[in-house]
């Protein structure tokens, strides 16, 4: 019989590295710390620290990164590689713009509002310009080491048949909630780029699941005169946006997407899952290259990433509020989701479809114009923001920003679908709150 005798020091290594950089990456990405009075996980509390601690690097740092998204598709020519390259830079060099016009205080009075750029670019381009390169370095000890092969097998027989994505999607769907759709969309992009997934699995997990943080819902909350209910608040909230995800993952325009990955995790086997787990996470581990290079080439994609996403947030998300405050677009757009509000039979509601289709510009803003409506509208309303995850001065740009070619056109259309079926649920579960006594 042919001897082995590297084999088991080999797979005691790979077990060991599974084991504590697995660890580690749980530690970073999904227990929340408290310091002071934050609790939130330890990427996030790094970018607050350097953003109010080190406030002076911390903006030369996303005006740097600002300067090269602008710069680098003229370089290298990449900007005439396609129409929405073209308009894509020519929004990161107004991102770049509107910030320097920020900073230097040229900005007109209108623009420089403390809900307009001061809002964009001190809450989401600076903290997501700084969140990213940092989310991507921790991202080395969740995704590098086998925790998302073994997670990916015990997970199948969940994320299959409700979501119609791998088992290994769980992570990414957690990542968001505790962390935030940046963290989310960068597993995503990382993974669909290894070839895990498909373009279907990847629009899927983009749009389904990359929505705001916990941390952020308390905000919504604690605007809408939700947090005398904040545990059915949150756990209603979480319920109802993964039915959403399930039921548009049959729906187009996702549905007719590709769904051939290029390199997929293969399925589980009858037998002992546990024990799959273990020898996909151990496999994967031990083919892994050395934590150097690793955390390297995740800086790299992370500090590409941050120089798309945070001139985008900016131009983009500036846009939006523009058409918000001062035009009626939203308005207009509302009158889309009169027959979600309609069903719902709740008196009243229709009135407030502008204030709801204002999510799609900033996600926030439906918290902030109907903070003083009824009830029902309220409870509505702060599902909504979470539920419907696309929104231009956030996490529209950061899903442009990845590899995964889901283009504008088709993100709007799944947000009118999220939004109404969000509406639509939201309304049952307030009618079914109300009468058990969880809501008031």
């Amino acid at each position: 019989m042919t001897q082995h005798p590297t084999s088991a020091p080999s797979d005691r290594l790979s077990l060991l590295k599974m084991v504590l950089f697995s660890a580690l990456g749980i530690i970073l990405f999904f227990v929340p710390i408290t310091v002071g009075e934050r609790s939130t996980i330890i990427p996030d509390h790094l970018t607050t620290f350097l953003v109010t601690q080190a406030r002076p690097l911390a903006v030369g740092t996303v005006l740097l990164l600002m300067l090269w998204g602008a710069v680098s598709p003229l370089l290298d020519g990449r900007f005439r590689s396609s129409t929405s390259e073209k308009i894509f830079t020519v929004f990161k060099w107004l991102g770049l713009l509107l910030a320097v016009l920020y900073l230097s205080g040229l900005a007109p009075a209108w623009a420089a509002a403390p809900d307009m750029l001061p809002f964009l670019f001190e809450k989401l381009a600076l903290v997501v310009g700084i969140l990213i390169p940092i989310g991507a370095l921790a991202l080395t000890f969740l995704l590098g080491f086998g925790l998302l092969e073994a997670v990916g097998v015990l997970m199948e027989p969940v994320m299959r048949p409700l979501f119609r994505t791998p088992g290994g999607s769980a992570i990414d769907a957690v990542a968001s909630f505790v962390g935030s759709y940046s963290i989310g969309l960068l597993i995503t992009n990382r993974v669909f780029l290894e070839g895990k997934y498909s373009l279907r699995e990847a629009a899927i997990i983009a749009t389904g699941f990359s929505t705001v943080s916990a941390t952020f819902m308390v905000v919504v909350a604690r605007t809408l005169g939700l947090m005398d209910s904040w545990n059915f608040y949150f756990w209603s909230t979480m319920v109802i946006t993964f039915v959403v995800t399930a039921i548009t993952a049959w729906l187009p325009p996702i549905a007719g997407l590709n769904n051939v990955a290029a390199d997929p995790d293969p399925l589980p086997q009858p037998g002992n899952r546990g024990a799959q787990a273990l020898a996909a996470g151990l496999d994967a581990a031990s083919r892994q290259p050395s934590l150097g290079r690793l955390l390297l080439d995740n800086l790299r994609d992370g500090i590409n990433m941050a120089s798309v996403v945070a001139p985008s947030i900016l131009a983009i998300g500036f846009l939006g509020l523009v058409l918000s405050k001062y035009t009626p677009v939203f308005d207009v757009v509302g009158t889309l989701l009169w027959p979600f509000l309609w069903l719902t039979g709740l008196p009243g509601v229709t009135a407030h479809a502008g204030a709801l289709a204002s999510g799609l510009a900033e996600m926030f803003l439906p918290a902030l114009l109907l903070k003083d409506a009824d009830l029902a509208t309220r409870y509505i309303a702060a599902v909504t923001c979470v539920s419907s995850v696309i929104f231009f001065s956030g996490s529209v740009p950061c899903m442009l920003a990845t590899r995964i070619p889901l283009g504008l056109g088709r993100l709007l259309v799944i947000w009118l679908l999220r939004t109404g079926l969000t509406i639509l649920l939201a309304s049952l579960v307030y009618r079914m709150a109300v009468g058990a006594g969880w809501l008031s």
